[in-house]
């Protein structure tokens, strides 16, 4: 055949990166129960790789409490749970039913919440793994008649990340749990601040209060002190880079990987765009990616926007996406105000988690 009469050959197409702001996803309630374990980060912790600090007894002490609660599962779940099935009202559950990991950002505390649902000996299907948020948001799409009925079939609620900042949830949450421990379920969650304490300085209605204490009461508090082993012993967070340097590397990404596996949006588009979003579906929002890359980068004008970048920064770090940034330094994100208000330790584990992910890209960048 000439040259001539040869036919062209066509190029293959070219993968960019994709716009979160682009993406609307939808996720059915079938899809928030099955998603109710550990996140991916941490499929594979165990009580074995959580390495204590010898200098803080409380995390050894933690190990050892954790692992005998879970063996302690291995006995049944008790009458409580027999007796709500059939109908009949259970005896109020005596003492904590539940363990409550108490500490800074950065310590450790999913790692061992995760490891205690991998340890727990129970089929996955009866043991469920989730952050506050995503508790509650599981009770708005199934109604709580049908979550008490979902959860209460478990053995082990494991809740990461519990801190309330709203009445309304708090006590949602706390009637929920009530009905679960009288069900037989036994409950394990983090948080940083100690039960008794949860939102002192934020609401001041008896009523709250009075189920702030009544939730506290289902826990018995462990304390975990350390330093955030996120950056223990790692050089200084990499400075930000040019819109240039992420542009470039987010298409390299695309070519390299394939469609869809890396998205490059304008920092302040995508502010606006989880507003549109409910956060039960930032982590299907961030669905096969494999980094992601924003450009301008700067100062989170309020409360409400920062609460969801908070949401967003916990889904790209449980799902070990790492970030590629230009603009301000992620730990310029927030003013002094929200640092030094009822929000604060929320936005200092969201600057932890960036910070961790943006080393994580330094294999990213583009040549």
């Amino acid at each position: 055949m000439s040259a001539s009469s040869a036919k062209p050959v066509s190029a293959a197409p070219v993968s960019g990166p994709v716009s979160l702001c682009a993406r609307e996803p939808r996720v059915d309630a079938g899809r928030l129960v099955a998603e109710m374990v550990p996140p991916p980060r941490f499929d594979s912790v165990r009580f074995a790789t959580y390495v204590p600090d010898p200098g803080r007894p409380g995390q050894a002490e933690a190990v050892t409490v954790l692992s005998a609660f879970a063996a302690g599962l291995g006995h049944g779940r008790g009458q409580e749970g027999k007796r709500r099935w059939f109908g009949r009202r259970p005896q109020a559950a005596t003492g904590p039913r539940g363990v409550y990991l108490d500490g800074g950002y950065g310590v450790g505390k999913t790692h061992l919440l995760a490891s205690l649902w991998h340890a727990a000996p129970a089929a996955p299907e009866e043991k469920a793994f989730g952050t506050f948020v995503e508790l509650t948001n599981l009770v708005g799409a199934l109604g709580f008649q049908q979550t008490v009925r979902t959860l209460g079939g478990h053995r082990l609620l494991c809740i990461d990340e519990f801190e309330l900042d709203d009445p309304g949830d708090t006590v949602l949450v706390s009637t929920l749990l009530s009905r679960l421990v009288e069900a037989g379920v036994a409950l394990a969650a983090t948080s940083n601040t100690l039960p008794g304490k949860l939102g002192e300085g934020r609401f001041a209605a008896a009523d709250f209060m009075r189920e702030i204490q009544g939730l506290s009461a289902r826990f018995r508090p462990l304390r975990i002190d350390g330093d955030d082993y996120r950056h223990r012993g790692l050089p200084e967070a990499p400075a930000p880079l040019t819109t240039e340097q992420v542009t470039r590397a987010a298409h390299a990404t695309a070519r390299s990987t394939g469609a869809g596996t890396a998205s490059l949006d304008d920092f302040p588009s995508l502010l606006a765009h989880l507003a549109t979003v409910h956060p039960s579906r930032y982590g299907a929002l961030t669905e096969g990616l494999r980094v992601a890359c924003f450009t301008d980068v700067g100062p989170v004008p309020d409360q409400s926007t920062a609460l969801r970048l908070v949401v967003l920064a916990d889904r790209l770090y449980d799902r070990e996406i790492p970030v590629l940034a230009s603009g301000l330094p992620f730990d310029r994100l927030f003013g002094e105000e929200m640092l030094n208000g009822g929000y604060r330790k929320k936005y200092f584990r969201a600057i932890s988690r960036l910070t961790a992910l943006a080393r994580d890209a330094k294999n990213v960048i583009a040549e």
